[in-house]
């Protein structure tokens, strides 16, 4: 009973619009103030004060202050498991609602923040090209880095050495893409990585990227990923192949 009443307490809080659209925004992986969460939520400050401090007090969100400052992010990479499951859900398993698509849209499609690792379609792509190459393996049961991947990771400048709780490798299901990128740890230095080489500028008051031109030879270098649709269908068919051969290997 207990457990139950706890399931309709997160379940009412994540279900209100406005704290939705807080939380979503979150997922961006940045640290907001109740300010910026209230402008996107289109609620007044005092309203989205009140919201978060629910969110708080179920410690979904937690607050960070600095100076005259407080800033808000997600409560726990559980609590953004939970919400990426939620998202996935709406996006793949709920009859999809009419709306016409847009820039912001597309921009969001084509590369975002999933919390702390690459989403959309860049975030698939590098999944993709890592699985193809044999340096991860990606499954519904779970991820794992093969030594090659480990070689490899390594080379390109991420610090996969273990760190806490955090689960090392896992697959994350894709909303728009509908096909597993990589998130835990190896997802999130990925990102990091990334963003130390330039190759990714975060949009205002979105979870979209932008690629600079760096990042269009780099990816291309390194992970063997060509944005272009034709070079992105051409690594979707290499990873088809890649996992059916492991199946039966299996």
């Amino acid at each position: 009973m207990v457990a139950a009443a706890n399931l309709v307490e997160v379940a009412a809080l994540v279900g209100d619009t406005a704290r939705a659209t807080m939380l979503a925004a979150l997922m961006g992986g940045q640290a907001l103030t109740s300010s910026e969460l209230a402008y996107l939520a289109r609620v007044s400050r005092p309203t989205a004060s009140e919201h978060l401090l629910k969110l708080v007090e179920a410690r979904l969100v937690v607050v960070i202050k600095q100076g005259r400052y407080r800033y808000y992010r997600i409560g726990s990479p559980l609590v953004a498991r939970m919400l990426e499951s939620i998202i996935a859900v709406a996006a793949i398993e709920v009859p999809a609602r009419y709306q016409p698509r847009s820039i912001r849209d597309d921009a969001l499609r084509f590369a975002r923040t999933c919390y702390d690792h690459l989403a959309g379609q860049v975030g698939v792509a590098i999944s993709d090209a890592l699985v193809a190459n044999g340096y991860i393996v990606l499954t519904d049961d779970g991820g794992a880095v093969t030594q090659a991947g480990m070689r490899f990771l390594t080379g390109f400048g991420t610090d996969l050495r273990p760190q806490g709780k955090r689960i090392f490798c896992r697959p994350c299901l894709d909303w728009s893409e509908r096909r597993y990128h990589v998130a835990g740890r190896v997802g999130g230095e990925i990102w990091r990585r990334c963003l130390d080489l330039g190759w990714i500028i975060r949009e205002r008051d979105s979870r979209a990227l932008r690629l600079t031109a760096a990042a269009k030879t780099g990816l291309l270098e390194t992970f063997g990923v060509d944005l272009t649709s034709a070079g992105l269908d051409r690594l979707r068919q290499a990873n088809v192949s890649s996992a059916t051969e492991a199946a039966l290997r299996a």
